[in-house]
C-alpha cells in the first residue's frame, strides 16, 4: 500500500500555506476599513489595527515557516479573544444564533495547535521556539 506518512511535511505545508492565507485576507480587510471593523466588534480603532498587523504578521510567519510556533501561539490568543467575546459579551453559542458562533475560531485553533506541536513539519525556512 501507500505509505501516507511520508507526505505529512507536504500536508503541513499545504496546511500552513492555508492558514497563513485566511489570517493575511483576514487581517488586510480590517486594515483597509479599521473604523467600521472597530465599530462592528467593539474595539477601539486602535487595537483593531494592532489586531489587523498581528494578523498579517502571523499569517505570513505560518505561511512562510518563519517562528511559526510563536506566531501560532500569538494567532491561538486572538482566537480565544475572539471566543471569549462571543460567548461573554455578545452571549454566542457554539453554532451562532444572531450572531455568527465560535466554531470558526476553534476550528483555526485546532490548526493552529497541530503547527505548535509539530512545529509546522520539516519545510519551514527559520525552525523552533522553545518552549522549556
Amino acid at each position: 500500500m501507500f505509505d501516507l506518512a511520508a507526505y505529512s511535511d507536504y500536508a503541513l505545508l499545504f496546511m500552513r500555506i492555508m492558514l497563513g492565507a485566511i489570517y493575511i485576507d483576514s487581517g488586510y480587510l480590517d486594515l483597509k476599513n479599521p473604523e467600521d471593523r472597530s465599530k462592528s466588534i467593539g474595539l477601539s480603532k486602535g487595537f483593531t489595527i494592532f489586531l489587523a498587523i498581528a494578523e498579517v504578521a502571523g499569517g505570513i510567519a505560518v505561511a512562510v515557516g518563519v517562528l511559526q510556533q510563536l506566531a501560532a501561539v500569538g494567532l491561538i490568543l486572538i482566537m480565544l479573544g475572539a471566543i471569549q467575546k462571543k460567548i461573554v459579551a455578545w452571549k454566542t453559542g457554539f453554532w451562532g444564533g444572531t450572531s455568527p458562533g465560535w466554531y470558526y475560531e476553534s476550528t483555526l485553533i485546532s490548526t493552529l495547535l497541530v503547527i505548535l506541536f509539530t512545529d509546522g513539519g520539516r519545510l519551514v525556512l527559520l525552525g523552533s521556539f522553545t518552549f522549556g
